[in-house]
């Protein structure tokens, strides 16, 4: 999602208790758009340093603090050493957040050169592909801004030296602080809109997300159209609204992140409930969000937030040409397979011919030379039956013929049988590796992947022994349950294999989803004659999760203990076979579930 007004606000309550009073130590700009601030501030408690990152990034603008520390160029840009000449070693006395919009103001007092108190501003705005830093003077006229924009870039403002800083227009919306309940049901909720768009389309600062979760507080299908609310579906969503304004108005945040297993979907400064708890399940009305992580600052959120969700990009571009490979290989094995189902349907009606060969060799003797058909008994089935003849040929002739077409699809079904077994293991095997490469999360497991496909033959190449002892670092997913026991996940078929029938006992437990590519979940029993009834359902639930069924509704797992497994001669690597199982239906659901780093 993009930093919304509510977030802001979230960071703005931040900043203001870390660095108002402070002064400004150092002023770096380590990109084009992007400006480094360390600020240094005293108390009778304690000396603190803090590091302000502003980014006006036209696909990533960002303000928050961090600990990491950025490469300060040898040459300063223009506009980083304009803001060392007059705010360096200022003060920041006010941090604030004009009408609620995406904009933070910084007012910083500093000294000039006649030894003077003077006061300027800094203004960051954080609006997508039209974010800027801007510095002014204290009656607001523009100094300047990491970006220029003139009216031949905009109409609506120019953003120049010398010219008077202008709020970017509002586009007809109004503070989301200031609404009351008359404004909200008669203006807002009239319009005919679906509720969240109403909401978020109204009020500056509210995103699809925050709205979505006002209607999900009020117990109203953000979806729903404005029209079929009644009154007191109406009050309902504006209580859940006010309820959430008055905690921003207290700076009552709870900065918080939305996950989907490892890759990161959402981040909000307020409780995102409509996405689950982590630990209470009843909250989830999104299945395929599996939980929240809670964090102390709104900073950390932004930072792990986009260096995970960096990580799940890189990892997905550099995984492009693998899913190239994998897929076409997908399609043309799909065909083939198809094909020869096609075909092997064909072959159903060879046992007809043999029946017509049987029959006219025993009723031939009746039908005579240019008869079209020949009406007989079927003695297998004590029925009547009218067999086609060829005129041109005698009963004895058409017999060997039908014979030879019996034979023929006979030859046909039984090559047909073999080839649709194979393409059917192919298809699952190539599928399986389409999983892999969807739960990958770091360049080792690609690599894995890459070796595992050259030695299948899908990908020309030579093997790097020095490279395979580097993929040992890629280990399977390790997961504690509720009940202490030790869950082993495999990322792909290496590792499926090496956690199935290296690191698991004959006693231990194996998860799998039914009929559909996924990984091998195993669990340690450790030497219990019987696993908690809990164990098996987070096991299942992992299996349902690192599986191709992971966004239905519910998955069947299969589960069985180690010993039943085998897997057969020359088989392709993480397939197995086995006779005897039990299993369950269960959601695809890792909320809650324990993983060990």
């Amino acid at each position: 999602m993009a930093l919304d007004g509510v977030f802001l606000s979230g960071i703005i309550s931040e900043l203001k208790s870390k660095l108002v009073g402070g002064r400004i130590y150092k002023i770096y700009q380590p990109e084009v758009d992007e400006l480094c601030i360390v600020v240094k501030n005293k108390t009778e408690e304690s000396n603190t340093t803090n590091r302000l990152l502003l980014s006006a990034s036209a696909s990533l603008p960002l303000m928050y603090l961090t600990e990491q520390t950025k490469e300060n160029p040898a040459v300063a840009p223009n506009f980083c050493m304009l803001l060392r000449k007059h705010i360096g070693n200022g003060r920041i006395t006010h941090i604030t957040q004009p009408n609620f919009e995406r904009i933070a103001e910084f007012t910083i007092e500093h000294l000039d050169e006649m030894g003077d108190l003077c006061t300027k501003k800094l203004i960051v705005e954080i609006m997508g592909k039209h974010s800027n830093i801007i510095f002014t003077d204290s009656q607001g006229t523009i100094i300047d801004s990491i970006k220029h924009v003139s009216y031949q870039v905009s109409s609506v403002r120019e953003v120049l030296p010398g010219r008077k800083y202008e709020y970017p227009p509002s586009q007809d919306k109004v503070n989301p602080l200031f609404v009351d309940v008359n404004y909200f049901v008669n203006h807002i909720l009239s319009k005919p809109l679906p509720v969240s768009k109403a909401i978020y389309t109204s009020l500056t600062g509210i995103s699809p997300v925050v709205a979505n979760e006002v209607a999900v507080r009020a117990v109203v299908d953000g979806g729903m159209s404005t029209a079929s609310l009644s009154m007191d579906d109406k009050e309902k969503v504006y209580k859940a609204f006010s309820d959430m304004m008055e905690d921003v108005k207290e700076e009552r945040y709870i900065p918080n992140i939305a996950y989907n297993g490892y890759e990161p979907r959402e981040f909000a400064a307020i409780l995102l409930t409509g996405y689950g708890v982590e630990g209470d399940s009843s909250l989830m009305p999104n299945k395929d969000i599996v939980g929240l992580k809670v964090f102390d600052s709104v900073s950390k959120v932004l930072e792990e937030y986009y260096s995970k969700k960096s990580v799940v990009t890189r990892i997905k571009q550099r995984s492009t040409d693998l899913r190239k490979i994998v897929a076409n290989a997908v399609e043309r094995t799909s065909k083939k397979y198809d094909l020869q189902l096609s075909q092997l349907k064909d072959t159903e009606k060879r046992d007809k011919y043999k029946v017509y060969g049987e029959l006219l060799t025993t009723y031939g003797y009746s039908a005579k030379q240019g008869d079209a058909e020949l009406v007989c008994e079927n003695y297998y089935t004590g029925e009547m039956i009218t067999i086609p003849l060829d005129k041109d040929i005698s009963p004895m002739d058409n017999a060997k013929k039908y014979f030879a077409r019996y034979n023929k699809l006979k030859r046909t079904y039984e090559a047909l049988v073999e080839l649709t077994k194979e393409s059917k293991e192919e298809l699952d095997y190539l599928l399986s590796v389409q999983n892999s490469l969807g739960i990958a999360t770091t360049d080792t497991d690609l690599e894995q992947i890459k070796t595992e496909l050259i030695e299948s033959g899908y990908i020309r190449g030579r093997i790097d022994k020095n490279k395979n002892k580097k993929q040992a670092k890629s280990k399977p997913l390790h997961y504690i349950s509720s009940d202490g026991f030790h869950m082993y996940v495999g990322k792909n078929n290496y590792q499926n294999e090496d956690i199935t029938f290296k690191l698991a006992d004959g006693g231990d437990m194996w998860f799998h989803a039914k009929n559909m590519p996924g990984s091998h979940v195993i669990v340690k029993v450790d030497g219990v004659s019987e696993l908690p009834d809990r164990t098996y359902e987070e096991a299942a639930r992992l299996a349902a999760y690192y599986s191709s069924g992971k966004d239905a509704p519910k998955v069947e797992i299969d589960y069985t203990t180690r010993k039943n497994l085998k897997k057969p001669p020359k088989a392709k690597p993480g397939y197995v076979i086995y006779h005897t199982n039990y299993s369950m239906n269960i959601e695809p659901d890792i909320n809650g579930i324990e993983e060990v780093n």
